[in-house]
């Protein structure tokens, strides 16, 4: 199943996932490969859409989590330093992400 991104409407992924058959979709309008309209029922989409919306917020940490952590190359160099003084410079950094960002628990 596409995830949600901001490149591409909620809605669009909505109907997509619910309506395979869609190949092109304007505002809520579905068309299949021959042009023809779907017939689409507004409240399956609707709730198509709660359902995308809570799973991409329950992801929010692993997005911040992202866009946090130092990159492949500065973790390698703190790994390579590490190693070399006996230092924990990696796993603190790594640490610290996590903890500023926790995961979120049921």
């Amino acid at each position: 199943m596409k995830k949600y991104t901001p490149d591409e409407p909620i809605i669009h992924i909505a109907i997509r996932n619910l309506y395979p058959e869609a190949i092109s979709i304007s505002g809520s309008i579905a068309r299949d490969k021959d042009e023809i309209e779907i017939n689409t029922d507004q409240s399956s989409i609707d709730a198509e859409i709660t359902r995308l919306q809570a799973e991409y917020d329950a992801q929010e940490y692993a997005r911040d989590r992202a866009d946090a952590y130092p990159s492949i190359g500065d973790q390698l160099d703190m790994q390579y330093h590490d190693q070399l003084n006996g230092t924990t410079t990696w796993k603190d950094a790594i640490a610290k992400v996590k903890a500023d960002y926790p995961k979120e628990t049921k």
